[in-house]
């Protein structure tokens, strides 16, 4: 038996060793069950008005308060304002769960993202004004769905003040201000169209509403795309922030959960990848979950490991190409089309991210290094993902859930969807029926499901 047979002792393989050196990036089960307690408290502490302040997740209200029956008809606008997107949506809601819908995509200019309100918004009015025209609906004064995909604080459902930017904007003029109205002031300046804007909300609360359109029992909304973030139903009474009607016994709560980790209750989980990639990003010390969760830090965290295994000589036989040193220069579509193309016994898809990088020569064992790195990337933030949404099940108490998903990182991965099952199903209460479903268009759809009921509550 073993070697006292004279058996061989296994020998360690290149990947062993790339393996033992990321252990690190590998979760326990124990530092999972740890993540959820960490955040299921964090979550409390969000939603009482005396702990607000200090907690990491902020548990917004979002004044959202009655879900879609399925009823929902008419033609409404949506505004889609979010990172890597910036679009403008007319949506025709019918029969059946048939919609009609018409989108164009803008181009938001870099210096935008890092320019002044005035510019960023005039810019907005001005794609709406050309939207509008160029779809002959400049007469109606159709109700207006507004998804702005950062962190804010509502005061109603069409009052909002930005806390603060993440996924790489910091525009200036926005602090304190409530971001419908500098919008509306911009449509003013222009004087060539009229909207109605119904309400503001996430990308996550769109993405609840545009599933629990068709499926009734959809109480969460989760995005991993570029940024990470998620909302539930939570009862109203339990909603200490909520200034609103009390009288309606639900609402949704948009937890801003990329910022858990921010009070050090994450650093049980950091890798000095981690740290780097902390440290030079636009906000060091924030958002630190989204920085291990998010397609907008994967790929750096990717890169950071990358060059680690060079300079341990893991990979490309210590070679180092200099494009890799570089900051962004690993896309995060890399991720999902490495694991894509391994599926299918392919190696093309390294081979290209590492002639890409400027290497000379790629080996069989150089891609099998990069998948490796890829996957474990993918898996951990799947792993925490799926420890999240579990919280915020259990913590909701209902017996049959669905959860909407939206976001490029859990669309196109191709196994993202199962690591983050692998977890929910271990962590989630016994006797507790949940699934998830693909959002279609949540941040486009949803918003317009949002302004319809809006619009239904309001005798529109």
């Amino acid at each position: 038996m073993g070697n006292l047979c004279g058996g061989k002792k296994k020998q360690t393989t290149h990947l062993d060793k790339v393996k033992k050196e990321l252990n690190g990036i590998i979760l326990t089960d124990d530092q999972l069950r740890r993540h959820s307690q960490e955040f299921l408290k964090q979550i409390n502490l969000g939603l009482a008005k005396k702990t607000n302040a200090e907690a990491d997740v902020k548990c917004f209200p979002t004044y959202v308060q009655d879900l879609p029956d399925g009823s929902e008809r008419g033609k409404f606008l949506a505004l889609d304002l979010g990172g890597t997107n910036f679009r403008v949506l007319v949506i025709d809601l019918g029969e059946n769960f048939l919609f009609r819908m018409k989108s164009r995509i803008y181009v938001l200019p870099p210096e935008l993202t890092l320019g002044t309100a005035v510019q960023l918004n005039d810019h907005i009015a001005a794609c709406l004004s050309d939207f509008i025209h160029r779809h002959s609906i400049a007469s109606s004064k159709l109700p207006l769905g507004y998804t702005f995909s950062f962190p804010v604080q509502q005061h109603g459902l069409t009052k909002g003040i930005l806390t603060n930017w993440t996924k790489g904007f910091n525009v200036s003029g926005f602090a304190g201000h409530d971001v419908v109205q500098l919008l509306k002031d911009a449509i003013s300046r222009r004087g060539d169209i009229d909207i109605d804007i119904v309400a503001i909300l996430n990308d996550t609360t769109g993405t609840l509403m545009s599933c629990a359109w068709r499926y009734t029992n959809c109480k969460v909304g989760l995005i991993v795309g570029t940024g990470c973030n998620a909302c539930y139903v939570e009862r109203t009474e339990n909603v200490e922030l909520f200034t609103g009607d009390r009288s309606k016994p639900y609402m949704i709560v948009n937890t801003e959960m990329g910022a858990l980790g921010e009070s050090g209750g994450l650093d049980y989980l950091l890798t000095d990848y981690d740290l780097a990639v902390d440290k030079t990003s636009l906000y060091p010390g924030k958002q630190k979950g989204e920085k291990m969760m998010s397609g907008l830090f994967l790929s750096e965290v990717i890169r950071r490991i990358l060059v680690d295994m060079v300079e341990k000589k893991l990979l490309l036989n210590g070679e180092m190409p200099e494009k890799l040193l570089h900051k962004d220069a690993v896309q995060t579509h890399y991720m999902s089309d490495i694991e894509a193309s391994k599926e299918k016994g392919s190696q093309k898809d390294c081979e290209r991210l590492l002639k890409d990088l400027g290497a000379r020569t790629v080996t069989k064992q150089d891609c099998e290094v990069v998948a490796y790195v890829c996957e474990l990337v993918a898996m951990r933030s799947a792993h925490l993902a799926g420890s999240a949404i579990s919280t915020i099940i259990n913590k909701m108490g209902f017996k049959d859930v669905t959860v909407g998903v939206d976001g490029s990182v859990y669309r196109y991965h191709p196994h993202y969807h199962d690591y983050m099952m692998s977890v929910m199903t271990k962590m989630i209460d016994k006797g507790t029926k949940f699934e998830m479903v693909l959002s279609n268009d949540g941040s486009g759809r949803g918003a317009a499901i949002v302004a319809a009921v809006a619009a239904k509550e309001h005798g529109h």
